[in-house]
Formats: structure tokens, C-alpha cells, sequence
């Protein structure tokens, strides 16, 4: 864990300025609410608002992600009134909450913008619950969002808009399907399930702070699409709480509520939750724990058993998204892995044949944007191999079969990237064996993908190498590319009790 927090590579330094960036606006954001005049709760809450927007909108382009932004509170200032008007009505109160969990869940489906608009509502209804906001604090905190949102996009689309000069990155659309084969669909009925469970259980543990249960459920469920990747989740959700509540207390306590050190801890905790998020949950949830412990101290309700009780009600809302994704309509690792890797295999395939027609001489074949997709989609078949290869995997043949797929497909993804690189220089060997080199890339990677193939012939079509030629630099990617898709098929096309794709 702490390699990929403190080691993993982060190129051109986004994980570094997204961290820094999100310091400044959420810092900006909270001074704005108080030169505005607004107390203690509405600062807290026009943080968490410009936290939101910085942090889950992820459109591709800056103008997607302005919109976004400017639909937040459309999003959010009802559910806010909401759960503030039904504080009073404990049933009432609980069945609208369970509802803004699964039509958050079900908006994924709208790709990033769905998802950013879900994620505010819910957190809306959750920050009342922190909170308890009552309906005559209604204006200021409308106040307080709306000047936190456009407090931290001054510094998102103004000040630091570093996006600008960054090449837009591919949107993945999900697999599509209807009713309940759509994923979302099921994890917005999961969700819920889930998130009445950790309520009922929640509100029995602590009728003060039942809500971190149905939260802990809700964040499980972000950012996952199958059953093992909720599981592994849920566990690193629980560990990094796990970890922070000792540093909290020994960081925290100590200050008393002092503002300025306070603010320094929140500060940290709000880089260290931007910084880690893309490489390591469980160090993210680290640094929330760590923030939410100096909120509470700022408060003044900060103790020992507070923070036990956080650490139970999180334990009860992963077990609740764990039972849910393994009983109720589950979206099986398999099932999401093979998706994926289908669209890398065929992404490589469309790669090879815009490199192949540029060195053709096309000069409207690009490689490049296909090259980008490829990376974003192997990104996703990491994150869906992710239980299969994690280190508490029971599954070693599983394991071993899927660390070797990872391998193998990064192994295509240098080749496609050498490929096209070669296939950029205006003076790159227009040869007549790349096309047959390319054809017999394209036959191995339909021979993988075609229902009912078997791997004898995705070798067999990816077995006629060029001999001579393998010294210049295109063929030789293309050599190295066929041999890799060759030996996929191995690892693929492998035994029921072991099933990646194919099986």
C-alpha cells in the first residue's frame, strides 16, 4: 500500500496539481462563506460542496465539466430541503434517503455527469444527517453552496485549469443492455438493499450517527461494476478507516478544536484524499478518516468511542454492499473482466489497422486516438481484474492466469504504442509485409474474441511471422504483437474452474 500511495508514477504531475488545485479551491471556498458571515455549520458545508465538485466531476472536456458543475445544485438544493424538512420524521426521513441512494446508483448510467449529479444528491441528504440541519438554516447553507461552487471553479476553470493543454481522454461508455441485465440497474437495487440494511442495523447501533453505516454502503458501490470489485472495496474501505481513527485521535485530540492547526489537518487530509484516490482506496479512505475526525473536533463532539462508533457503522455498511452484491442480483468478476477485455483486444485490432493504413500512406489514418482508448481500457481491465489479483485472493490458479493477462496485454499496449509511434515518421518503410503482418494481428485478435474459438487456432492464425524483416522497427512491434496475442490464448481460453473469457 505504501508503494502504490507514495511510489506510483504520476505522470505529468496530475495526482500532484489535482491535490494542490483542490487545497486552494475548498480553501477559497470555506474563507469566501466566512468573510460572507456564515457560521461554522455552513462553512463545513460549503466545503463538502466544493470538495464534491472538484472530485467527482470528471467530464472529459472542460466545457462538460463546467456544465456539470453548474448543474450541482440542481442536484443537490432540493434533496437538501428535503432531508432538512423530514428531520423530524424519522420514517419518512429514512425512505427518502434510501430512494436518493438508488436514483444516485441508477444515474451512472448517463456516464460521468450522471454519476457527478448522483454523488451530490446523495451527499446533500447525507451532509443534513452530519450536520443536523434544520429547515431554518436552509438559506444560509443554499448561500454557502452556491458560493463554494463558484469559489472553487474560479480556481478549476480560471486560476489552474490545467485541462486546457491536456488532450481530451476517452469516454468509456459501459456495455449496454435492458431492464436488469443493464449493470446499473442491478447495482441501483443492490445499493438500496444494501443501504436499508446498514440503516436498520446502523440506527440500532446509534441513533445519532446511524447515517456513516448508509454511507459507507453508498461510497462501496461508487466506482464498481462487479461483485469482487465491490468486496475488495468494501475491505479497503474498512481498512483505511481502520488505520486513520489512531492517527485522528493522536493528531487531533491534542488540538482542541484550535482553528488554524485544524485547518492545517483538513488541509492535509483533503490533498492526501485527491493525491491517493487514483492509486489506493484504502490510503484515500485513510485521509478522509484523518478529516472527518478534525471536523468533528472542530465541532467539539470529538472522543475516543466517537470514532469507535464511526469505525462499527463503516464495518456495518460494507457488510451490507458485500451481502448485496453476493445475494441480490449479483454482476458477476467474471462477467465484467470478459466485457473488457473483449474491447482491449479489439481496440488493439483497430489500433493495428490505422497504424497499418498509415504506413500504407493514408494521410487520414491516425493511431493516436485509439491508442488513448486502448490505455483507458486496460486501465478498466485492471480495476475488474483487481479481486483476482489482489494479495488475499484465495484463487491462485485464477490469480496466476490473470496476473499473466495483465501482463500479456501490457505487453500489446508497448507494441500498438511503438507501432504507432513508427507509423507517425513521415519516412517509415511503406513495406508490403506490413499488411500482411497486420492482417495476421487482426486474425489472432478475432480468433480470440469470436465466440467459440478455441486457442489452437488463434495460434495457428498468428504463427506465419515475418523471418527476415523482424530488424525493422515496425515489424518488429508486429512480431512482438502477434507473439503476445498468441500467447493469450492460453490464459483466456482456459478451464471452467478458472474462467477469464472464452471459457
Amino acid at each position: 500500500m505504501l508503494k502504490r500511495m507514495f511510489v506510483a508514477a504520476d505522470p505529468g504531475r496530475l495526482r500532484l496539481r489535482s491535490g494542490v488545485r483542490a487545497v486552494l479551491g475548498i480553501g477559497l471556498a470555506v474563507v469566501v462563506c466566512g468573510l460572507a458571515g456564515h457560521s461554522l455549520v455552513g462553512a463545513i458545508t460549503g466545503g463538502l460542496a466544493a470538495l464534491l465538485a472538484l472530485f467527482t466531476v470528471t467530464d472529459p472536456t472542460v466545457r462538460g465539466q463546467a456544465v456539470t458543475t453548474a448543474l450541482l445544485p440542481a442536484a443537490g438544493l432540493p434533496v437538501l430541503a428535503l432531508a432538512a424538512l423530514l428531520h423530524d420524521q424519522p420514517v419518512a426521513r429514512d425512505v427518502a434517503f434510501l430512494a436518493v441512494m438508488g436514483a444516485g446508483v441508477y444515474a451512472r448510467r448517463w456516464g460521468p455527469r450522471g454519476h457527478a449529479l448522483g454523488v451530490f444528491a446523495f451527499m446533500s441528504f447525507f451532509v443534513t444527517q452530519f450536520l443536523h440541519t434544520l429547515p431554518g438554516q436552509l438559506p444560509e447553507l443554499y448561500s454557502a453552496v452556491g458560493l463554494s461552487l463558484l469559489a472553487s471553479s474560479a480556481v478549476r476553470f480560471g486560476f489552474w485549469c490545467y485541462e486546457r493543454r491536456l488532450p481530451a481522454p476517452p469516454v468509456l461508455t459501459p456495455v449496454a443492455g435492458r431492464g436488469l441485465a443493464r449493470a446499473t440497474t442491478r447495482q441501483a437495487i443492490q445499493a438500496t438493499a444494501g443501504g436499508a440494511f446498514a440503516l436498520l442495523v446502523g440506527q440500532l447501533l446509534s441513533e445519532q450517527r446511524w447515517y456513516w453505516a448508509v454511507g459507507a454502503t453508498w461510497w462501496v458501490f461508487v466506482n464498481t461494476a462487479s461483485r469482487g470489485e465491490t468486496l475488495v472495496r468494501g475491505f479497503r474501505r474498512v481498512l483505511g478507516t481502520l488505520i486513520g481513527i489512531p492517527v485522528g485521535l493522536i493528531v487531533v485530540v491534542p488540538l482542541h478544536g484550535a482553528a488554524v492547526p485544524t485547518a492545517v489537518v483538513v488541509a492535509a487530509g483533503v490533498f492526501g484524499i485527491f493525491y491517493s484516490a487514483a492509486v489506493s482506496y484504502t490510503w484515500m479512505m485513510f485521509s478522509v478518516t484523518v478529516m472527518a475526525g478534525a471536523l468533528y473536533g472542530a465541532l467539539g463532539v470529538l472522543d475516543p468511542s466517537l470514532l469507535a462508533l464511526r469505525l462499527v457503522e463503516t464495518g456495518v455498511g460494507a457488510l451490507g454492499a458485500m451481502a448485496a452484491v453476493l445475494l441480490l442480483l449479483p454482476v458477476t468478476t467474471h462477467a465484467t473482466t470478459d466485457a473488457w477485455i473483449q474491447r482491449a483486444l479489439r481496440c488493439v485490432h483497430a489500433c493495428t489497422a490505422e497504424a497499418a493504413a498509415r504506413l500504407a500512406g493514408s494521410a487520414t489514418a491516425d493511431p493516436a486516438p485509439r491508442v488513448a482508448e486502448l490505455e483507458a481500457l486496460l486501465g478498466r481491465v485492471r480495476l475488474s481484474l483487481g479481486p483476482l489479483v489482489h494479495p488475499l485472493s484465495p484463487l491462485r490458479a485464477r490469480k496466476a492466469r490473470a496476473g499473466q493477462v495483465l501482463a500479456l496485454l501490457d505487453v500489446c499496449a508497448r507494441e500498438v504504442r511503438g507501432l504507432a509511434s513508427v507509423a507517425a515518421d513521415p519516412e517509415a518503410s511503406h513495406d508490403a509485409r506490413l499488411a500482411a503482418a497486420c492482417w495476421r494481428v487482426e486474425a489472432s485478435v478475432e480468433a480470440l474474441t469470436a465466440p467459440g474459438r478455441r486457442h489452437h487456432e488463434t495460434v495457428s492464425a498468428a504463427g506465419v511471422l515475418p523471418a527476415a524483416g523482424v530488424a525493422e522497427p515496425a515489424l518488429a512491434h508486429l512480431h512482438s504483437l502477434e507473439r503476445a496475442l498468441a500467447e493469450l490464448a492460453a490464459p483466456l481460453h482456459s478451464s471452467p474452474r478458472a474462467p477469464l473469457i472464452g471459457a
